[in-house]
C-alpha cells in the first residue's frame, strides 16, 4: 500500500506536484541498484500482474473511504447519524449532511474528491505501465492477455470517473500521470460523460467474461461489469447531460438479460448475495473479494459494522472486533408517540411494511451453520451472557435494555408502549434506542468458518432489472415494469403472495418505483443518485429534513483543501 498511498497524497488534488518526481536524486547520470523505479519496475510476470492489480485494493477501500458511502447515504432519507446523548455529534457535521447544509470547508468534501482521484491516479498509472509494454511474450503473456488488463484497468478507472461525475460533476479528466506536474482543466460534464462512455464501450470487447474467468471472476471487471457500467452511466444521463438516454440504458438491459455479455441469474433467497456464498454467486456482475483474514472494507468504519447498536455484538455472538458503536441508522417513520409521518419520501422501515408477509421484516437472527434469516435489528435482543445467564442487549449509558424502535427521541429506559414527555424529535435529540437497525451482510458467530467471509457486491445483476423497469416505466410501458420487478421481487414474499404487483403495473406511481429502488437496495450506497434522478432530493420533505431553498446541492462543492492545492480549479456553482 505504500505506492497507493505516494500516488494518493501526491495526486490526489491534482496539483501533480513535481517536488516529489525529482526530490532524493541530485545525480540524474547514477545507476540505481537498490531501488525500483518506473524504469526497471517490471521484469517479470507476476511483476505485471502486481502492476495490474495495485489500484483493485484502493478500489475496495474507495466503497466507504473518503466518506463515500456516509455522503450517499446520510444525505438523503434513508439513514442518519443523530446525536446520541453527546455521541457523534462531532461538531455537527453529520447533521449538515442531513439537512445539506454543507460547505467546502467539511473534510468530507475533499475526503472524497481525494479518494476517488487516488483511484484514478492509481489507474492511471498502472494503465500506462502495461500500455508501454511493446513484447508480451516477454513476460510470458499474449497480446490478448495484456489488453484484457489494459480494458480492465480502463473499466476501473471508469467506475472511479462515474462516481465522480455523479458526486462533483464539474470534474477533471486524468488521462496521464507520468511526468506531469499539473492537473489538467475541468471539463464539461457532457464531454466527462462522453469520455466514460467510450472508455467502457471501448473496453468492453477485450473484457473477459464472467464465464472465461470461472471460479476467479470476482474482483475482475468482465464484460458484463461494463455493460452494467454503461446502464449505471444510461439510466443517470439527463441528470448528468440534460440528454435522456433511457432508450441505450433500456438496450443495453435487455442485452444482459438476454446473456450477450456473460452469463448471469438471480439467487433465489433474499440473502443470498450478500452471503459467504456471494464470490461465486450468478447474482455477482461485480464484486470485491472479501475475508476475515485479510480485506473486508464493507465491514469496516466507515460501512456497516458501524450500522450496529451498542452491545448488538452479544447477540450475534461475534466478539472478533468488539463493540459496536452505532454511526448510522435508519430514518424514523413515526414520531415519539408512535404516530407515522405524513411525508412521503423516507421511513424506510415503513416502506418494508407496507407489505407484511417480507421474509425481510424479521428480525435478524444467526440460525448456525453459517445461516440466517431477517434483515433488521428491532426491538429487545436477547443472549445468553458470559455467566450462562438470559440478557438482552444494555445501553451503555444506563446500563438498561434497550428496545430498538421506528422513533428518534429520548426514551431511555421506557418500556415499549410507555409515552414519553419529551415529544423532541430531530437530529439532536437522539438515545440508543433510537433507530431501526438493517443488517445485509451477515454477522455469523465468532466460531462460524464462514464468518466476516462475503464479498462486497457493487453490482448484482438485481440492478439490472430495476433499471430495466424503470425505463419501461418511464416509457408508459408499467405492465413490463412490474414483470420486471416482480421477477426480483418474488423472492422476499412467499409463493403466490398479494403483495406481488399486479400484472397491469397500476400500483406504480413515481414515489412507489422509488421506495421500491429504496427497498431493494437499502444501504447499498446509491440513495443519494436515485433521489437525484427521481428529481427530489433538493425538494423532497422527509424526517427532520425540510426542502433545500435551491438545487445547487444536488453536487458537492470542491473542498477547500482541495482548492487551496489545485489553484486551477473552480468551485461548484452556488458554494
Amino acid at each position: 500500500m505504500k505506492l497507493n498511498r505516494f500516488l494518493s497524497s501526491t495526486l490526489r488534488t491534482l496539483g501533480l506536484s513535481g517536488l516529489l518526481l525529482t526530490a532524493g536524486c541530485t545525480n540524474l547520470d547514477e545507476v540505481l541498484y537498490d531501488r525500483i523505479t518506473s524504469e526497471n519496475f517490471l521484469q517479470t510476470r507476476q511483476d505485471v500482474i502486481r502492476d495490474f492489480l495495485r489500484a483493485f485494493e484502493h478500489a475496495y477501500w474507495s466503497i466507504q473511504g473518503g466518506s463515500t458511502f456516509m455522503l450517499q447515504e446520510n444525505s438523503t432519507d434513508e439513514l442518519m447519524t443523530p446525536n446520541r446523548q453527546g455521541d457523534w455529534f462531532d461538531g455537527g457535521q453529520y447533521q449538515r449532511v442531513h439537512y445539506h447544509t454543507w460547505t467546502p470547508n467539511d473534510g468530507y468534501t475533499s475526503d472524497a474528491w481525494n479518494a476517488l482521484y487516488g483511484g484514478v491516479t492509481l489507474a492511471t498509472n498502472s494503465l500506462e505501465d502495461l500500455q508501454g509494454i511493446t513484447d508480451p511474450e516477454r513476460f510470458s503473456m499474449t497480446r490478448a492477455e495484456l489488453d484484457g488488463m489494459i480494458a480492465e484497468l480502463r473499466t476501473l478507472r471508469a467506475w472511479f470517473n462515474i462516481r465522480l461525475l455523479d458526486m462533483y460533476r464539474n470534474i477533471v479528466l486524468v488521462k496521464q500521470v507520468k511526468g506531469q506536474t499539473q492537473g489538467g482543466p475541468q471539463v464539461s460534464p457532457q464531454e466527462a460523460f462522453a469520455y466514460i462512455e467510450q472508455e467502457l464501450k471501448e473496453s468492453l470487447p477485450n473484457l473477459p467474461t464472467r464465464q472465461s474467468l470461472g471460479a476467479n471472476s470476482v474482483g475482475r471487471w468482465t464484460q458484463g461489469g461494463a455493460a452494467a457500467l454503461l446502464t449505471r452511466l444510461y439510466l443517470n444521463a439527463k441528470v448528468y447531460t440534460g440528454n435522456d438516454r433511457y432508450a441505450d440504458c433500456a438496450t443495453v438491459c435487455t442485452d444482459m438479460l438476454a446473456g450477450k455479455y456473460g452469463q448471469y441469474a438471480l439467487e433465489s433467497r433474499w440473502d443470498a448475495p450478500f452471503d459467504y456464498t456471494n464470490a461465486t454467486s450468478s447474482e455477482t456482475v461485480f464484486g470485491f473479494p472479501g475475508s476475515f483474514g485479510l480485506t473486508h472494507w464493507q465491514y469496516d468504519g466507515g460501512m456497516y459494522f458501524w450500522m450496529l447498536p451498542v452491545n448488538a455484538t452479544f447477540y450475534f455472538g461475534f466478539t472478533d472486533f468488539g463493540t459496536a458503536n452505532p454511526k448510522y441508522a435508519m430514518q424514523p417513520g413515526r414520531d415519539v408517540d408512535s404516530t407515522e409521518y405524513s411525508f412521503a419520501l423516507g421511513k424506510p422501515y415503513i416502506k418494508f411494511q407496507k407489505y407484511p408477509d417480507d421474509v425481510r421484516l424479521k428480525t435478524y437472527k444467526n440460525l448456525g451453520n453459517s445461516r440466517r434469516e431477517g434483515m433488521f435489528l428491532q426491538g429487545y435482543l436477547p443472549y445468553v451472557n458470559a455467566n450462562g445467564n438470559v440478557d438482552t442487549v444494555r445501553s451503555t449509558k444506563g446500563p438498561y435494555p434497550l428496545f430498538f424502535r421506528d422513533q428518534v427521541g429520548l426514551f431511555l429506559n421506557a418500556k415499549p408502549g410507555t409515552r414519553i414527555t419529551n415529544k423532541t424529535s430531530n437530529m439532536n435529540n437522539a438515545d440508543q434506542n433510537s433507530g431501526i437497525y438493517p443488517v445485509k451482510y451477515p454477522y455469523y458467530p465468532s466460531s462460524d468458518p464462514n464468518k466476516i467471509s462475503s464479498a462486497y457486491a457493487e453490482i448484482r445483476f438485481a440492478e439490472i432489472y430495476y433499471s430495466l423497469a424503470e425505463c419501461k416505466y418511464r416509457a408508459g410501458d408499467k405492465a413490463g415494469a412490474a414483470a420486471l420487478l416482480n421477477t426480483v421481487r418474488a423472492r422476499n414474499y412467499p409463493t403466490n403472495s398479494p403483495s406481488l404487483y399486479k400484472t397491469d403495473g397500476s400500483q406504480l406511481t413515481d414515489q412507489e418505483m422509488l421506495d421500491e429502488w429504496g427497498r431493494e437496495f437499502l444501504v447499498e450506497g446509491r440513495r443519494r443518485t436515485d433521489l437525484v434522478r427521481w428529481g427530489v432530493f433538493n425538494t423532497g420533505t422527509w424526517w427532520d429534513k425540510q426542502p433545500d431553498a435551491d438545487n445547487h446541492t444536488a453536487i458537492f462543492p470542491i473542498g477547500q483543501n482541495v482548492l487551496n492545492v489545485s489553484t486551477q480549479l473552480k468551485q461548484n456553482p452556488g458554494y
